[in-house]
C-alpha cells in the first residue's frame, strides 16, 4: 500500500482550554499519511487517479483555522473524521498534531497526538 504524506503543515490557531491560549493563539503543525493503493491505481500520470496532496492541505488548513477546539485530541478526531469522509477512496488516514506552546513546567520540544483509521498497513 502506498502512502502520501504531508508533513510539518504549521498553523496559527487558538486552541487551548485556558484563556491566553484562545486570545493569543499558538503554532500547531499538522502531519498526515493516507494510505491510498498508488502502485495498481497510479499508471498514467494522471492527477485523477491519485489524491490531490494540494487539496488535502487545503481541507486540513481550513478546518484547522476554523474549528477551535480545547483539546488538540478533540481537533485531532474530528479532523481525521473530515478526512476520511472527504477522501473515501483513501484505505486508512493517520494524522499527528503537535502543539509547542504548551503550560508544562518543564523542558520538552513539544507535544504530539496521534490517531488513525482504517489501513494502513
Amino acid at each position: 500500500m502506498g502512502m502520501i504524506r504531508i508533513n510539518n503543515m504549521s498553523f496559527h490557531t487558538y486552541n487551548g482550554v485556558y484563556p491566553e491560549e484562545k486570545k493569543l493563539g499558538q503554532r500547531l503543525e499538522v502531519d498526515v499519511a493516507l494510505a491510498y493503493p498508488i502502485e495498481t491505481k497510479v499508471h498514467d500520470d494522471d492527477i485523477t487517479t491519485t489524491i490531490h496532496y494540494g487539496h488535502v492541505y487545503q481541507d486540513i488548513e481550513d478546518y484547522v483555522l476554523n474549528h477551535p477546539f480545547n483539546l488538540i485530541e478533540s481537533l485531532a478526531n474530528h479532523l481525521l473524521t473530515m478526512l476520511q469522509t472527504k477522501y473515501p477512496q483513501a484505505a486508512g488516514v493517520q494524522l499527528r498534531v503537535r502543539k509547542y506552546a504548551v503550560p508544562i513546567a518543564g523542558i520538552f520540544d513539544n507535544v504530539e497526538i496521534e490517531v488513525s483509521g482504517g489501513d494502513l498497513t
